[in-house]
């Protein structure tokens, strides 16, 4: 019997490479890889279903999946994850020292369902008591106008969210019609002008540390989905799929942590694998379900209370049940 072939898109990511280039294989499955920025392979994906499996962004994906009869399925395959400490940008002049400063501010974000912007949305309101209705948000590009939500959105009872389709962010922060910006990327008001604009959270990785050990999130901005269409017809692809991302991932953390021969052109990169180790754990990049329960479980209910999903939907809901449970021998 041949193989079932698949096209694959996701990011040039190192712990993905082995499994898109064949020298890890999925069984029974030919991948076709797929390379395209990853903006560009959200929006195709999301609109035209082009291909089988895709690289997603978190937060619309988990929207997806809420509402009826969804297109796509997900597998708990992690592309990309960071903490998000440092995406919090504020105005010098505006005597924002801490988080919980933002409350009663205009804040803004380049769209509602970004997913780094909704596990900021989540730590201020979580973390830092910030009333996230108290928070006058507009929406636009980061640096470019007309950026526009890619779902739909229920947004919560007296929130005020003003989308800005004609301007930017970034041209917001410096004419100070926003004191803040939630985004992923540094705006160029912040990398062009330090003088006006700074991070708020300038030790970000001390406290992204702390916050890690108290909470045990690990926020994860991207998931593998897989056409349902794809998915109903070979239900075994979802757990094959998942080993063989499972394997790459764990062969590009055996050469991060290798000193014989440096594998990225990175001083000391040994070192911060071990540094991550002893604070996370072996597999700090963990795939499924159980290793990230903290996170998912976070992530679904700030998804939920920011008006991103139809309902709080349980992780079972979320990922197909074949990837749910693994063997034991």
């Amino acid at each position: 019997m041949s193989n079932l072939n698949l096209s694959v898109a996701v990011g040039d990511y190192d712990h993905v490479r082995d499994l898109m280039s064949g020298r890890v294989r999925a069984e029974g499955i030919d991948i076709t890889p797929i390379h395209v920025p990853v903006e560009e392979m959200f929006f195709r994906f999301t609109k035209f279903q082009e291909w089988d499996v895709s690289e997603m962004s978190f937060a619309k994906a988990i929207s997806l999946v809420s509402q009826a009869d969804p297109w796509l399925v997900l597998v708990p395959v992690f592309p990309s994850r960071a903490f998000r400490h440092s995406s919090i940008y504020v105005r010098k002049d505006r005597n924002i020292q801490t988080p919980a400063d933002l409350a009663g501010k205009k804040v803004g974000v380049p769209e509602w369902a970004q997913t780094a912007a909704i596990y900021s949305r989540g730590m201020l309101a979580h973390e830092y008591g910030v009333d996230l209705n108290s928070i006058d948000w507009h929406q636009a590009g980061v640096n470019d106008a007309g950026r526009r939500e890619k779902v739909a959105l229920q947004l919560p009872p007296g929130l005020r969210y003003t989308p800005m389709p004609h301007t930017s962010l970034s041209e917001m922060l410096l004419n100070g019609t926003l004191d803040a910006a939630l985004s992923a990327r540094p705006p160029g008001a912040f990398v062009n002008h330090p003088e006006l604009v700074e991070r708020l959270i300038p030790n970000y990785r001390e406290v992204e540390m702390a916050y890690w050990q108290k909470t045990q999130i690990f926020p994860i901005m991207h998931v593998m989905a897989i056409k349902r269409e794809v998915y109903e017809k070979n239900r075994w692809i979802a757990t094959n799929l998942l080993k063989g991302f499972e394997e790459a991932k764990t062969r590009s953390l055996h050469r991060a942590a290798d000193i014989t021969a440096s594998s990225y052109p990175l001083p000391w990169v040994a070192d911060y694998a071990a540094q991550s180790q002893a604070i996370m754990g072996d597999d700090f990049w963990p795939y499924g379900i159980q290793g990230n329960r903290s996170t998912l479980e976070a992530f679904s209910q700030y998804a939920w209370e920011q008006g991103i999903t139809t309902r709080h939907l349980k992780l079972e809901e979320i990922f197909v049940k074949e990837v749910q449970d693994s063997v034991k021998v």
